[in-house]
């Protein structure tokens, strides 16, 4: 009668476990793959299967990785989890070639028709890279997430024609451009894309030359992140290719003193205290941040600013409302363009550029 009983009690206990995780795939439930100092973490990543979790144990490690397994998780334990350029070795033939080549620690790579879907960078540490710290390229659903980049030649975190990526909780400072940038194509011209929700929250980045670089991409939300030290907060830009980057939401984040110089480049002229800017921008949201005590004298300083786009596109229909702007040099809001529809209500500010925002 007992084992009756507890065999009637199996089947609910069963359907009640794949209730709680049934979109936990099979391969989740297997043990990790652990890598401990000494090892190769591209090693592990090759033997791992899809959905699979590659562990990595406190140690600096310096090697590139790449990922092009959909699924996989790469996990570290944090600051005392280093992934750092190989030390004077010449790259060999190998998976992880084509990441080392390009300068970078992390890469998560698909192709075009081939997206790797579903891959997590979590709580590890990638510096010093030529190039990027973490690179994705062709990647959907990609979450990373307690990461810090620090020291990289160019982006400590990017993501390019890819969607629906979450970047939540990293630190990224002291990279040569952007904390995190999130684009379409970094190698030509044309439309937005559309990045189906692609997510920033919790961050904090700074010591950048910009905390966040959104260009030519619609659709995303950054919130509740912190911007500080950093030449520029928020830079956000389109151009005249169709459909017009834009259509995004920049809330409830803390900007602060990004007073840093940066000289000018090719590209942009020098940059120094400013704390939002909008440039070839449509449809875009900026409401409930707090933008303090970023101060310049350079083209683009101030607190929230929408500057004219070097190649005549135009900011549109953008909407700045209910943020706290104050401290900010030479105007705490300043609109420099000549679109249309762009808003400026119910913000706390003292000075704008026309008179008359505030």
């Amino acid at each position: 009668m007992r084992n009756r009983h507890l065999k009637a009690l199996v089947p609910v206990a069963v359907l009640s476990t794949a209730g709680l995780g049934a979109s936990i795939p099979s391969a989740s439930a297997t043990a990790p793959h652990v890598v401990r100092p000494g090892q190769s973490i591209q090693k592990a990543v090759d033997a791992a299967a899809p959905g699979d979790t590659v562990l990595v144990q406190p140690g600096t490690y310096r090697e590139t990785v790449l990922v092009t397994k959909p699924g996989l998780t790469l996990r570290g334990h944090g600051d005392r989890t280093v992934i750092r350029p190989p030390a004077g070795k010449t790259p060999k033939a190998g998976a992880a070639d084509a990441c080392t080549k390009a300068g970078s620690g992390i890469c998560v790579l698909g192709r075009s028709g081939g997206t790797v879907d579903g891959v997590t960078i979590d709580s590890l540490t990638v510096s010093g890279f030529p190039k990027h710290g973490v690179w994705a390229s062709w990647t959907d659903r990609l979450s990373v997430r307690r990461v810090t980049a620090d020291h990289n030649g160019v982006w400590g975190i990017a993501q390019e024609r890819s969607t629906r990526g979450s970047f939540a909780g990293n630190t990224a400072r002291a990279n040569g451009d952007a904390g995190i940038f999130v684009a379409n194509t970094v190698d030509e011209e044309g439309g937005a894309t559309d990045t189906r929700g692609t997510e920033l929250r919790d961050n904090t980045l700074t010591d950048n030359r910009i905390g966040f670089t959104a260009r030519r991409v619609r659709n995303l939300s950054v919130h509740d992140n912190t911007f500080t030290g950093n030449c520029s907060g928020v830079f956000v830009v389109g151009d005249e290719g169709r459909p017009q980057a834009g259509a995004m939401t920049i809330r409830a984040n803390r900007i602060n003193a990004n007073n840093k110089y940066c000289a000018k480049t090719e590209r942009l002229p020098a940059i120094q205290g400013s704390g939002i800017v909008l440039t070839g921008t449509v449809d875009t949201q900026v409401r409930a941040n707090t933008i303090s005590d970023n101060v310049g004298a350079t083209p683009m300083s101030g607190g929230v600013v929408l500057f004219k786009s070097f190649v005549g596109a135009k900011n549109t229909g953008n909407t700045v409302s209910g943020n706290v702007t104050l401290g900010n040099k030479p105007a705490d809001l300043a609109d420099g363009d000549t679109g249309k529809g762009n808003t400026f209500t119910t913000n706390v500010c003292a000075r704008s550029a026309p008179a008359g925002m505030c």
